[in-house]
């Protein structure tokens, strides 16, 4: 090992050979640096689409790393020619394995950054998007991209991918078998951030179970739902494939359905009633004419006459429709008061065939 090293230092053109391999990277990296912030700047200020600029930012560090792999695999190469040492047999594959390390890395940033694009743009349109299903998404595709990597690596150093996977899918059986709750609830997951019934912060309920409450957060396994007495409820996400969920926050409008009645004794009056409460109906500022909108006299009800209203009110915010329907309500009351007629009661009426006798007590 002495002698190697001796003969070498006696031919030492191989050392100027690296030292001139490292300047050549080193003037590279840094030019590549330069470029790259220079077009960053220039893309940020004359073009509004934020891909590009996505793509320089995922660029840089990646490419730093392929320029030196290459760099350092080159000098290796001139040493390798100089001694026959055992170590720079490993030269080719450690620098195909830097090569897909660079471009996993690359395609790892570009896909962080790209998801912040995304977002950012639909922001500046001002157009709705759920955070939560594209961080998801982007978390699919990175897993996806270093699995690929893994695997490709695996190639390079001369392993059989079809034992891996075969391996792999032998591994996938039993633990699917042992863990199919938890897969379950994992596909749930995924078909609620691929349909997307919800979102967070709707308000949902389900007919089938106990649930109702606003949505906070959407996991993998379970997704959060606050109650409306402030409890938290966590639910599996597989319970989402087997029932029926409603989702009054994607409601387009509200109902106001109720029936009045007023005495039998103001029969004469119903059909002024009637008119008089479709005109305000119509001519409220709340309501939409273009939903159903129905104002009828409808039953002969045991002690009253009954009309009801049917119509749709344009907001669909809990506090506001009840603020609305009390104004509809409270001016119904007036219009039946201005007809000289009254709202009815429950009463009861006793008829006699024959006169009632009286008689003086002895």
């Amino acid at each position: 090992m002495i002698e190697q090293f001796t003969a070498l230092l006696e031919h030492p053109h191989w050392i100027f050979q690296i030292f001139a391999v490292v300047l050549i990277a080193l003037t590279i990296d840094l030019i590549q640096r330069i470029t790259l912030k220079r077009l960053l700047v220039r893309a940020e200020q004359r073009t509004k689409n934020l891909w590009d600029d996505a793509i320089l930012r995922a660029m840089q560090p990646p490419l730093t790393l392929l320029i030196w792999v290459t760099g350092i695999a080159f000098s290796a190469r001139i040493a390798q020619h100089e001694t026959p040492a055992i170590i720079f047999d490993a030269i080719t594959p450690l620098r195909d394995i830097g090569v897909i390390s660079a471009l996993t890395w690359f395609l790892i940033r570009l896909s962080k950054q790209g998801q912040r694009a995304y977002i950012e743009g639909r922001k500046r349109k001002r157009g709705t998007i759920d955070e939560s299903m594209v961080d998801s998404i982007n978390r699919l595709l990175r897993s996806s991209i270093l699995i690929t990597s893994a695997l490709v690596m695996l190639q390079t150093l001369g392993y059989s991918i079809s034992g891996v996977l075969a391996f792999g899918g032998l591994s996938g059986v039993v633990v699917g078998f042992a863990a199919k709750d938890l897969l379950a609830n994992l596909f749930g997951g995924l078909m609620i951030h691929l349909d997307r019934p919800f979102s967070p912060g709707d308000w949902i309920r389900s007919p089938d179970q106990n649930i109702e409450g606003t949505v906070e957060e959407v996991g993998w396994r379970l997704t959060k739902v606050r109650t409306f007495d402030k409890r938290p409820l966590y639910i599996p996400n597989a319970t989402f494939s087997n029932i029926s969920v409603e989702n009054p926050q994607r409601m387009s409008h509200r109902r106001i359905k109720e029936t009045i009645g007023i005495r039998y004794c103001d029969a004469d009056k119903m059909e002024t009633i009637i008119n008089r409460v479709r005109a305000m109906l119509v001519s409220h500022p709340e309501i939409d004419n273009r939903q159903t909108l129905i104002v009828n006299f409808n039953a002969f009800a045991p002690s009253s006459l009954d009309f009801f209203i049917y119509t749709f009110t344009k907001t669909t915010n809990w506090v506001r429709f009840h603020e609305v329907k009390q104004d509809v309500l409270l001016q119904i009351i007036e219009i039946i008061d201005q007809c000289d007629a009254e709202i009815a009661f429950p009463t009861s009426t006793l008829h006699l065939p024959d006169p009632v006798q009286y008689s003086a007590l002895p």
